[in-house]
Parts: C-alpha cells; sequence; structure tokens
C-alpha cells in the first residue's frame, strides 16, 4: 500500500473504500463513510431518534459521517480528525 495524504484518503472514502493511517497505534483501526440517508421512525431503536423522527412526520435526513472500527473492535459515528491526522502522509487505502 502506498502512502497517501488525508485529501487522498477522503476522496478515498467517498469512493466507497476504507481507509487506515500507518501511525495509528491500534491494529486493525480504520475509517469508513456511512453515506447520508432516510431514516425512517419504524426502524428506530434508539428512543430520542424516533421521538425525532416522529416530530418530523415519520422520516428525517440523516447526514453523511465517517466512522471508525478502532483497535477494540469497537465502532465511532462521527469520527474526527485531529491537526496530526489532516497534516500527515501516511494514510493508506485499504482494498
Amino acid at each position: 500500500m502506498s502512502k497517501q495524504t488525508f485529501g487522498a484518503a477522503i476522496e478515498a472514502l467517498k469512493q466507497g473504500k476504507k481507509v487506515t493511517r500507518e501511525g495509528w497505534n491500534g491494529k486493525g483501526m480504520y475509517l469508513w463513510l456511512k453515506p447520508a440517508t432516510t431514516i425512517k421512525a419504524e426502524w428506530c431503536k434508539d428512543p430520542m431518534l424516533k421521538e425525532i423522527v416522529n416530530a418530523n412526520g415519520g422520516e428525517a435526513e440523516a447526514l453523511g459521517t465517517i466512522c471508525m472500527k478502532n483497535a477494540d473492535n469497537k465502532i465511532l459515528t462521527g469520527w474526527l480528525a485531529s491537526q496530526t491526522d489532516i497534516l500527515s502522509e501516511d494514510w493508506m487505502i485499504i482494498e
């Protein structure tokens, strides 16, 4: 895998690929893009989300977000890049 910039990693995410950084300490960590979608009330298991969706007529638009699988196999929704992540050139696209 060749090393890439943050910009290249973002473009890969938009193409549906997973990305990781060589500099991350945890093994098996990667990011992916969860695309925007329409949420329907009948799908909601989260009571607060269901309340919001019902108040919007039973559907609500959800914006896309970057998610992370961390080293403990837990999922983080809404990952945010640090300045180090943004400026690093050790991003790798997972095929």
